[in-house]
Formats: structure tokens, sequence, C-alpha cells
């Protein structure tokens, strides 16, 4: 059975770890770091369409600002550009803060991997993440000047790509809500049907909703699932409308939600009490996954925590891999990560006392 490797991206620096014998299946996990000390990693990609998996970081270093680094053999070495990889143009009158998503596209666009930034705003790279082009159509779609911006800043935090078409994309934005191009990033549309927006007037706007994760089903690709800035949401129809499921959590609140990597109907959130109540309802920690795409939820607890707990786990920092039984990944704000080898059902610590974390990935290598 192949290793897994696990990426953990934090407040100051990258950790990775890696486990033989299929992720939490035997032996003990070996890890390194930090790479990047001092540098807040908020975006990891693991490449795994490469003989070796590229790994890239956008790191942020409070001195030097955002980049993107790469590493073509498993994080002994790290290569960044020269040039900045990821740069708004000069006629935009922006800059790059931070990088919040490095997603490789799928098997369709072997070379793609897409970045999301804040400002909020979109990337393409066609050579596997070595440079990167400004989307120019979604910066100046006429509503991004309304959108608003998160608690965590203005991003764009989220890239979907559909296996049957590299030309369809969907993006979230904080907040600014979903956006989707059925022509490879040439024009976008909103795609908020359905999506509540608590905090304004109009509470369905066409945009302007505080999207903080989607997450796309693995056998059907019309199906997404959505963590909101309330509510959690599932779409049947590609992001064209999306229709609650959230009934049977303790909250409905979060910012994490990820996908089963092959079982239809399976998905995870960690739910958090409210917006203004940024905890773990009852102060527990609990993962909680539905098998039949959101009509129930399970709470997933052995090995979890029994007393009083404060982590959050932010909209990057819950995953699967790709391994069979899958594992699932989390890690916290405390600085703890949990790692499960049987789809959720139970769980061990693989780390604790890290900065804060901010993401996760995961893969068989």
């Amino acid at each position: 059975m192949n290793d897994v490797l696990l990426a953990v991206g934090t407040q100051k620096g990258l950790f990775l770890g890696r486990r033989g014998g299929g992720g939490a299946r035997g032996g003990s996990w070996e890890l390194t770091g930090p790479h990047f000390p001092m540098q807040a990693v908020y975006s990891v990609g693991i490449d795994t369409r490469r003989a070796v998996p590229r790994i890239l970081a956008g790191a942020d270093s409070s001195h030097w600002g955002p980049s993107v680094f790469r590493s073509d053999d498993l994080g002994v070495s790290w290569h960044e550009p020269a040039r900045p990889a990821v740069r708004f143009p000069e006629d935009t009158g922006a800059s790059l803060e931070r990088v919040w998503q490095l997603q490789p596209a799928g098997p369709g666009a072997p070379e793609v991997v897409w970045a999301g930034t804040e400002p909020g705003a979109l990337f393409r790279s066609d050579d596997g993440g070595e440079t990167f082009a400004f989307v120019r159509s979604l910066w100046e779609h006429p509503q991004r000047e309304q959108w608003g911006a998160g608690f965590g800043g203005q991003a764009v935090h989220t890239v979907v790509t559909d296996p049957r078409d590299a030309d369809a994309v969907t993006v979230a934005v904080s907040s600014g809500g979903v956006y989707r191009s059925k022509d490879g990033g040439t024009s976008w549309a909103p795609s908020n049907t359905g999506l509540k927006a608590e905090f304004l007037p109009d509470q369905y706007p066409e945009f302007g909703q505080c999207v903080h994760k989607i997450a796309p089903d693995p056998v059907d690709p019309d199906r997404l699932y959505l963590q909101n800035h309330g509510g959690v949401y599932r779409s049947d129809d590609a992001g064209a409308s999306w229709s609650e499921i959230g009934k049977g959590l303790p909250a409905d609140f979060g910012f994490a939600v990820t996908t089963h990597p092959r079982r239809g109907g399976v998905a995870y959130v960690f739910p958090v009490s409210d917006g203004s109540d940024r905890y773990p309802p009852g102060y527990r920690c609990r993962v909680y996954r539905t098998e039949d795409a959101g009509a129930s939820w399970q709470p997933l607890n052995t090995g979890l925590p029994d007393g009083d707990h404060y982590g959050v786990v932010l909209r990057d920092a819950l995953r699967t891999d790709d391994a069979d039984p899958a594992g699932v990944y989390f890690g916290n704000r405390n600085g703890e990560v949990y790692a499960s080898a049987d789809e959720g059902d139970s769980w061990e610590l693989v780390a604790e006392h890290l900065p804060d974390v901010l993401c996760v990935r995961a893969a068989v290598i």
C-alpha cells in the first residue's frame, strides 16, 4: 500500500506529514517542518497528475510579501520563481495580499492550475503552477465592485472544476457568492439562487452571499455541497440553484465542507455555533458526515476529545485523501491535526501545538 502525504499550512509555516501503509493504516506519522517558517500558508495544492506529485504552497511573508513555491521532490527542496508567479497587472491598481487557493484542474487539463487570491481575483497557470495569468474577465465583471469583504478579507477562496468539461469552472468569493464560467473563464455569471445572505436586507440577492466553501460530489459532477455563512446547501444542477440540507446538524454555520473521493452522496462538515459565537456547538469536537446527500447527518467523534473543546476548523482545513478506504483529515485553530483511516469512523491525533492551522491537503503518493 502506498504512502500518504499530508500537508498542513499554518499561520507560521508549512508542515508535511508522511505515513507508510496508506495513511493511518500502519506505522507512525513522520512530520517535517516548518517549511517557510514565520510565513502564513493559506493554500496548498498537491498535483497528483504527475509521476512525482508536485506540491504548491502559497506562503505569505510579512517582510517579502506573498509568493507561490513549488516542490517536485515531496518537500525536500523548494523553488520560488525570480519573478512573482502571481501578480496583478499594473492597470488594475491592485496588489496581491495572499493566495487563498491553489487548485490543480482535472485530467482534461493536465497542466492547468487555478489560483484564487485576495483581493478577490482568479489566475490561471498552464504550466503546472510555475507561472500564472490574470483572469481579467472575472476582475472586470460589473458586479465585482459591489462585492463585500468577509471577516478574513475579500478573496476567491474556492475553485471547482468539472471532470467532464475543462471549460466549466465554479468559484466562490467571500463575500460575492458563487460565480460560474462555461467557457474556460471568458465570461462569468452569478449562481446563487436559493443561497441566503442573512446579513443583508434582501436575504436572497443575485450576488453578495458570504459562501465559505464548496465541494464537488465524486460521482455526480452536477452535485455540489456548500457551507455558507449560515446554512449548508446542495446543488443538483451544477450550482444553478441551491437547497438547504442542514437539518439534523447542531448548527448550520461553519467554514469547511469536503466530500468522499469515490462514494456519491457522502460529505463532511465541521459545524460552528454561529458567526458571533465561533466555537464548536456545545464545545464538542465533532465532524458530521452525511451518506445520503444531506438527508441525514451522523456525528463522528470516536478518538476525538471528550471534554470542552474550542478549536475551529477553517474553510480549507477539512479534507479527504484518495485512499481506499478514504482517509479524512482536519486541523484547527488550536494547532491540532486529526486523521481518520476509516472514512471518519475513528480518529487519531497526528500533531498538536502547531500554529493556527489554515489549510490541509492529503494524497496517496
